[in-house]
């Protein structure tokens, strides 16, 4: 599975390690996944994912099945 949130589609970031002398290379920037279980009570089930930290504080405000719903129309699942 790739490293992208499900709920809010963070991916990896590409960026420059800079050195003391300011010799630039290649760097990449990772979103902080977690792999979390989250109950479903509309369907009586659980359901793993790999979310953010922003993403486990989206599900928390909205609650699940609106945040499931929005990451659906916007193709993150």
């Amino acid at each position: 599975m790739s490293r992208i949130c499900q709920i809010t589609g963070k991916k990896m970031m590409v960026g420059n390690h800079v050195s003391h002398s300011n010799i630039k290379t290649k760097r990449r920037f990772y979103p902080n996944l977690q792999t979390k279980k989250f109950f479903i009570p509309d369907e009586k089930k659980y359901i793993t994912l790999k979310v953010s930290a922003a993403g486990i504080r989206t599900i928390t405000k909205k609650g699940i099945s609106i945040a499931l719903k929005e990451a659906k129309e916007k193709g993150y699942l």
